[in-house]
């Protein structure tokens, strides 16, 4: 009996463990910490085409945000590694340690500002509504009582919730898009490039009114700051060498890493 009880105790006390993830992460010179020394691991769902897209050949993900965070990795000389996890809980992810960082289009917000750090931004965005051809609505005020689609997680449920109760979630924005698509729900609400680039792909839907105009940026935990300083250095680096720009015309045929005036 004396014996079961030790050997609970081990398996109890591996288990905090792990989930405290007690193993110490690998601290740089300069304070930084990382998840696994040389690499730097960052977080994107893969559910935003064209920012991030999984490749059906090797499951590996390709967009703008991937290439944005291989970016500041081979600035920083570290091992690009990517994580895939659901949009959903990526800003978990970050603060528990799955990832040192996200690069995945996220919002700068007041409430997300509570539980993770943000980097300056990388990109400029802004959520739009996307209907089918045919529908009479054209701004925000013909949504009142019609039902939005949006992302799961997202801060477009946010944006849809001033202006109609009757709102539907899905996994990533391609699907709520895929739905209108295909005849349901009245308009999905999402970011003006990831619509434009669905009725480029061949959805029929049309871009209606642009809310408002929105910065994005790299997630990362609090506890981190020498990090983010880090991190705010590489992007201005690729900012200033053309990097991001580059990266933006590859994917968008335009420039949404400059600041709108």
């Amino acid at each position: 009996m004396q014996f079961n009880k030790r050997i609970i105790f081990i398996f109890s006390l591996l288990a905090v463990c792990f989930l405290s993830a007690c193993a110490e992460k690998e601290k740089l010179a300069d304070g930084s910490e990382l998840i696994h020394k040389g690499q730097f691991v960052f977080a994107a769902s893969g559910e935003f085409k064209p920012f991030s897209f999984v490749n059906n050949e090797d499951l590996s993900m390709s967009g703008f945000d991937i290439e944005v965070g291989e970016a500041i990795a081979k600035e920083l000389g570290l091992e690009p590694v990517q994580k895939r996890i659901k949009f959903k809980g990526i800003v978990e992810g970050v603060k528990t340690g799955r990832a040192d960082v996200a690069v995945a289009s996220h919002t700068i917000n007041p409430q997300r500002s509570k539980h993770v750090s943000f980097s300056t931004p990388y990109y400029y965005s802004g959520p739009q509504i996307f209907t089918r051809p045919e529908s009479e609505i054209e701004t925000v005020d013909d949504l009142a009582g019609k039902e939005v689609a949006v992302a799961k997680g997202s801060t477009y449920s946010d944006t849809a919730s001033k202006y109609t109760d009757n709102i539907k979630t899905y996994d990533s924005d391609i699907t709520a898009l895929q739905a209108l698509n295909s005849g349901r729900h009245d308009a999905v609400i999402t970011d003006f490039v990831t619509g434009k680039n669905a009725a480029k792909e061949g959805f029929k839907i049309e871009g209606r009114q642009l809310i408002e105009r929105s910065e994005q940026a790299i997630v990362l935990p609090q506890d981190n700051p020498n990090l983010l300083k880090r991190v705010n250095e590489a992007l201005e680096n690729l900012r200033e060498d053309g990097t991001l720009t580059k990266i933006s015309m590859k994917y968008f045929g335009e420039d949404i890493t400059k600041k709108p005036e």
